[in-house]
């Protein structure tokens, strides 16, 4: 069985390691990037996020000041034990990642109304933080998978969830939210864009969507209708941070889940920043004793 503090270690380390470091296809996406924008302004930009990574993943400080809120998946085995304290460990994971960090102190203090108004302040401990819900989803074998995505606060702002008509074709759906993404990119501001997207039934399913899409996403694997999102994002002319010309936006992630009898779809847009998405997986096996392996 898998011990709480297996689960806690793992839940941190894939906190810092979202946090702190591009994965290869982001690396990838910003070289291939580079290729193509003209502008000499956008180009160092893009330069200064690639030596910005690069320091962050040596020094293990977090790529951006806004650390973001963490958000957690579990993908758990049909062979895994673990105990039913395993979200306990998870959050006392979350609480040490962002200590270790450290996170931006961002934890607002009172109930309801007073948290609402913000008028008690914030905590300065960034441990306070809590994590959304936990996501939690089904696989096979013997791994419990920890996957944690930080999520920025400017992305949320930008973001869009809403029916869309089909009018009995995909495409439809396609072209508007890369309407909505287009519109929203020059209000980022931390441009080159990931616009992630999901497509469902209900406004829950298609924000679940978005997320899951998050989590798969890879910018070395674009299907045609997220190569068709970036097309129009790239087409504004926003450029990176705003400064014009080429790149607006690396890529695209969408999620298209089951549909029902409608004549609409409801679609969730994060306009995700250029550091988007920040994200690590921890795998645990469990054998017996349960040993970690390292982040992936």
């Amino acid at each position: 069985m898998l011990t709480s503090e297996e689960i806690s270690i793992a839940a941190r380390d894939a906190l810092i390691q979202a946090s702190t470091t591009f994965r290869p296809d982001q690396v990838e996406a910003y070289q291939q990037a580079l290729e193509r924008e003209t502008s000499p302004r956008g180009r160092w930009v893009l330069e200064q996020i690639l030596k910005n990574a690069k320091v962050a993943r040596e020094k293990k400080y977090p790529l951006c000041d806004d650390t973001g809120i963490p958000h957690v998946v579990l993908e758990i085995g049909d062979q895994v034990r673990i105990s039913g304290k395993v979200f306990q460990a998870v959050a006392e994971g979350i609480r040490e990642g962002l200590r270790a960090l450290p996170g931006r102190p961002m934890a607002v203090r009172g109930e309801g109304m007073e948290r609402l108004g913000q008028i008690l302040g914030m905590y300065d401990d960034p441990g306070m933080l809590e994590a959304a819900p936990v996501t939690v989803y089904s696989i096979s074998g013997n791994i419990l998978k920890i996957t944690v995505l930080m999520l920025g606060g400017g992305p949320e702002i930008r973001g869009k969830t809403m029916r869309v008509f089909h009018r009995h074709r995909g495409e439809n759906v396609i072209e508007e939210v890369g309407r909505w993404a287009a519109e929203a990119a020059a209000a980022l501001g931390c441009t080159p864009c990931v616009p992630i997207i999901g497509i469902g039934r209900t406004q829950y399913e298609a924000a679940a969507l978005q997320l899951a899409a998050a989590l798969e996403g890879d910018f070395t694997r674009q299907s045609p209708w997220e190569a068709k999102i970036t097309e129009m994002v790239n087409n504004t002319g926003v450029g990176p941070l705003g400064l014009g010309r080429s790149v607006t936006a690396l890529g695209s992630f969408v999620k298209i889940g089951p549909a029902r009898a409608s004549g609409v779809r409801i679609v969730s847009l994060r306009l995700g920043c250029c550091f988007d998405p920040r994200r690590a997986t921890v795998v645990l096996k469990d054998e017996g004793e349960g040993n970690g392996e390292a982040p992936v």
